[in-house]
Formats: structure tokens, sequence, C-alpha cells
């Protein structure tokens, strides 16, 4: 299976800056564009609050008001969540077996590794049944 996660540079850029202001903690926001026969096109991502506390820095919960806030948003635009973005501290950017639980078919997961405060990776995956597979990221300028 192929599918394309389109994201804008400044989108991209964007994303570093949260993940690395977060660290050593999880970070996590949305990405809001549109879906095109198994591509998604983010027009922009927002940053969420993380309300796993108690696991702060290897676990997210996506606060669900900060969700309902950004799809509300996303319709009023025409657009829609395309999928999510989160850090992973020290760790590498592929998903997790937690990460795999709470995942949503059709979604893009863009895993952001950051090392010592420092991005080291970006890579996005789709749930596919019971399994990931990684899908390509095409930066571009807007």
């Amino acid at each position: 299976m192929s599918s394309i996660l389109h994201l804008p540079t400044g989108e991209r850029d964007r994303i570093r800056a949260w993940a690395e202001a977060g660290y050593p903690e999880e970070c996590c926001g949305l990405l809001v564009g549109r879906q095109e026969q198994g591509q998604a096109r983010v027009a922009y991502a927002t940053s969420a609050r993380n309300l796993n506390r108690e696991r702060a820095g290897d676990r997210y919960e996506l606060s669900g008001e900060d969700f309902l806030v950004t799809d509300r948003e996303a319709a009023a635009a025409g657009l829609e969540v395309v999928g999510v973005w989160h850090s992973h501290p020290d760790h590498p950017a592929r998903p997790s077996d937690t990460d795999r639980s709470q995942a949503w078919s059709g979604w893009s997961y863009l895993i952001v590794a950051v090392a010592d405060g420092v991005l080291v990776d970006l890579r996005s995956w789709r749930l596919d049944g019971e399994r990931f597979f990684e899908e390509e990221v095409a930066t571009w300028q807007p």
C-alpha cells in the first residue's frame, strides 16, 4: 500500500519547533487539510495539549477539547482533520504498540523523533488493519 503525506515546509518547521520546545515530554497536535485518493494534503498543523501527565515522557493523550476546536475550525474552512502528529523524545520515529492501539484507519500519523532537544527524524505512518505502514512525506513550499 502506498500513500503520501504532503506537508508544507512551514508546517514542518512549526511542528519541529513545538516538538523541540516540549522536549523531554511528548507533544502532540493535529494535521488539517484534505484527503485525496489515499493522500493527505496538509494545509496547516495545530498544537494540542498532552493530557497524559503521569507518563508525558513516553505517552500522549491528545486533548478532546483541542480536537473539537480544531475539527470545527477545519470544517468552517472546508477542510478536515487528516492526521495526528506527536513527538518521540529520545526514541525512534516509529509507532509504538500504544500508538497503534489508539490510531484510526485512514489518518496519517506523523512521528517526530527528538533527541537531546533537537529533531533527528520525521516519518509518517498509516494504519491498515492491525499494522502500520510507512507513507512518504513530501514537503513543499506553498
